[in-house]
């Protein structure tokens, strides 16, 4: 007699029901800086779990076990040269490529089932088939839109800023429309194809517009239609564990996006369909725009830098893209633990947006083994700046521009800044007077209390370090470590 407790339906659900808990857990652990790395290995065990599942389940012939190993060897090879060679500053590029995957994956699961298993689907699994299609299409190519525009692959179009472009995305949603509708009648034949194609074409021209100070927030965006597409699929193939992973995928993701506008002041409808921040002023892959239009800039060198730095007794530094891109968060922590050891209070500034992703920075100071405690987030540091010496931005700009609280003609006007003008000395350390995304000027720049430092974050990170150890904070430094290792023994 076989016993029901040990039979193999159960023995995945209960697979299931551990990977999507683990699953959970990995997503709520992301949260928090403190938590992410172990939550991030959490849910990569969830998604074992999972492929082990259906596994068990479907239990493939020896042929199906030459492709599953085949396509693991690829996929796995795939990640970990990607894993080790992108730099931190490419990340949000690997993001839009992994919603991509995601979608064509789901596209091309749905698209198998219409094809070869159509005949057998209830009108449940046919909608889900059009809706699989139709998200998983838009999914993929708009990803790798965006990924090819922030990687300056790829330009904006003139004639995308004009209203042509409605006219083209209203005429091609008509088309996949049409084809949804029709593809549970015949779901081999033309309407798939409609939806295929279409959908794919519309999933460009929304993309295609979008300036690249946007592009973050429709990479997030994307990443929900992934778990959409994914959710659809389930129903397609009758996962549950797909079902709810995707859906918790997409919520994750609109939460994201909602957030992500909330801090850039912008509405989803306007980055979707309105004038693109940053399409003309700001470059897609780094800002730049006009160094002219300023006429009170105060210029100084590492060394009076570093002389305001050995006064002070609380420091805050505001990291941005700038950072990021000249890898210059290990000279940043150097730096900064001299100047703990030296007495000072030190902590940085985070602004939800800073860099190119929502965590972009934490990430970035946290592969420095900066503390966790000190990364504070903007609606907490801002009360903080007024009682504080020295700010320094490293590479961060329309963030930091005051603009955004005083001037209502401003593109900014509204958006959460960084009140770094509260402070009371501000020292700006960038390569050039170039705009940030915004493509305008900072009116931070010509406050009196901002001093610009022009150069690499890291050659003048470095200069600062170089400055303060031969000012004497090193010998401070170097005493204090004797005297802590006399108490030792």
């Amino acid at each position: 007699m076989t016993n029901p407790f040990l039979s193999i339906d159960l023995l995945t659900d209960a697979i299931d029901l551990v990977a999507v808990l683990l699953l959970a857990l990995g997503i709520k652990g992301l949260s928090k800086v403190r938590s992410a790395r172990g939550a991030n290995q959490l849910a990569a065990v969830a998604m074992g779990l999972a492929v082990l599942g259906l596994l068990i389940e479907i239990q493939p012939g020896p042929m199906a076990w030459l492709w599953i190993a085949a396509g693991s060897a690829a996929g796995g090879l795939a990640g970990l040269i990607t894993a080790r060679r992108v730099p931190m500053t490419a990340m949000p590029e690997v993001v839009a490529l992994f919603n991509g995957c995601g979608g064509l994956a789901s596209l091309l699961v749905a698209v198998g089932v219409a094809l070869f298993d159509s005949a057998s689907a209830d009108m449940v699994a046919l909608v889900s088939i059009a809706i699989s299609v139709f998200v998983g299409s838009i999914t993929f190519t708009g990803s790798i839109v965006a990924m090819a525009k922030l990687q300056g692959w790829l330009d904006t179009p003139a004639w995308t800023q004009s209203s042509v472009r409605h006219v083209v995305n209203i005429a091609l949603a008509v088309l996949s429309l049409v084809g949804a509708v029709l593809l549970p009648g015949d779901p081999t034949g033309l309407p798939l194809w409609l939806v295929v194609i279409g959908s794919s074409l519309l999933g460009v021209g929304v993309t295609l517009p979008i300036g690249g100070a946007d592009m973050p927030v429709v990479i997030s965006l994307l990443n929900s239609y992934s778990g959409v597409a994914a959710a659809a699929a389930g129903f397609v193939v009758g996962s549950q564990l797909l079902i709810v992973a995707g859906a918790m995928v997409g919520s994750a993701g609109l939460i994201l996006t909602q957030v992500m506008c909330t801090a850039m002041n912008r509405s989803l409808l306007s980055v979707l369909f309105g004038g693109a921040l940053g399409a003309s002023g700001g470059s897609a892959v780094g800002g730049g725009g006009s160094e002219a239009g300023y006429t009170r800039i105060t210029s100084c060198s590492p060394e009076e830098c570093a002389m305001a730095l050995e006064q002070a007794e609380r420091v805050v530094f505001v990291p941005g893209y700038g950072l990021a891109v000249a890898q210059a968060q290990h000279a940043l922590r150097e730096l900064s633990k001299l100047l703990e050891a030296h007495g000072v209070e030190v902590s940085y500034a985070i602004h939800p947006v800073a860099g190119r992703m929502p965590g972009h920075m934490n990430v970035l100071l946290a592969e420095a083994d900066v503390p966790y405690e000190q990364l504070i987030e903007m609606d907490l540091i801002n009360p903080e700046f007024p009682r504080t010496d020295v700010v320094i931005v490293l590479g961060a700009n329309d963030v930091v521009n005051p603009d955004a609280k005083s001037d209502p003609t401003s593109p900014l006007y509204g958006m959460p800044v960084l009140e770094v003008d509260q402070a009371r000395q501000v020292f700006v350390v960038k390569r050039s007077l170039g705009a940030g995304y915004a493509g305008i000027a900072n009116a931070l720049f010509e406050l009196p209390q901002t001093a610009m430092v022009f150069g690499d974050a890291k050659a003048v990170l470095n200069g600062l370090l170089s400055e303060l150890r031969s000012m004497g904070v090193g010998k401070v430094v170097a005493k204090k470590e004797k005297e802590k290792q006399k108490v030792a023994v």
